[in-house]
């Protein structure tokens, strides 16, 4: 399985905007639906993918902790569906129930958000602050699948709590590591 890291994306970028299916409600959402006073977490995820597979209980739990204090998430898929049907929105929807995500699982069927946030694996995670300014771009902790580390999503815990306390968020940020996107 061939490893894929984030790309570079300055810190202190907007958020693009963006207008998509969410697969559990069949409204279209946009960025403007999860901008939250303390913070914005977007996660681009699939189905298929064994690094997002590794760390999905982790993700459920993360979502809980946080909203609680404030912060939104949202999920994007960005693969194509059509050569990864496990990636489509049926099968999206089905994923979403089975694990109890706890946030929105949204559909970027043209890949053009994708593009827009420059993502290149999943799992790929951006944490944004009030004013949807990025402050965090990496990964969720150190484990892979076949580590033998704990999943903990130590390094974004960690990133959530400076930004939900005023503190800077470190600096030093690993990429996430994962499947490529699964490009057109």
């Amino acid at each position: 399985m061939a490893v894929t890291d984030s790309n570079k994306v300055e810190l202190g970028s907007k958020a693009p905007d963006f207008s998509l299916l969410d697969v559990t409600t069949g409204q279209t959402k946009t960025l403007s639906d999860f901008k939250s006073k303390k913070g914005t977490v977007i996660m681009f995820i699939c189905n298929h993918c064994p690094y997002v597979k590794h760390v999905q209980i982790e993700l459920v739990l993360l979502a809980k902790d946080y909203q609680t204090k404030g912060v939104s998430f949202v999920a994007i898929n960005s693969n194509d569906a059509q050569n990864y049907p496990d990636d489509s929105p049926e099968k999206m929807k089905e994923e979403a129930k089975k694990k109890a995500y706890p946030f929105s699982y949204l559909f970027d069927e043209t890949q053009e958000v994708a593009k827009k946030y420059d993502a290149a694996c999943t799992p790929d995670f951006y944490i944004y602050d009030q004013d949807l300014r990025l402050v965090y771009h990496g990964q969720l902790d150190d484990s892979r699948p076949g580590s033998g580390k704990p999943v903990t999503g130590k390094d974004m815990r960690q990133a959530l709590d400076n930004l939900l306390s005023n503190q800077p968020v470190q600096a030093n940020q690993k990429p996430s590591q994962g499947c490529n996107i699964k490009w057109k």
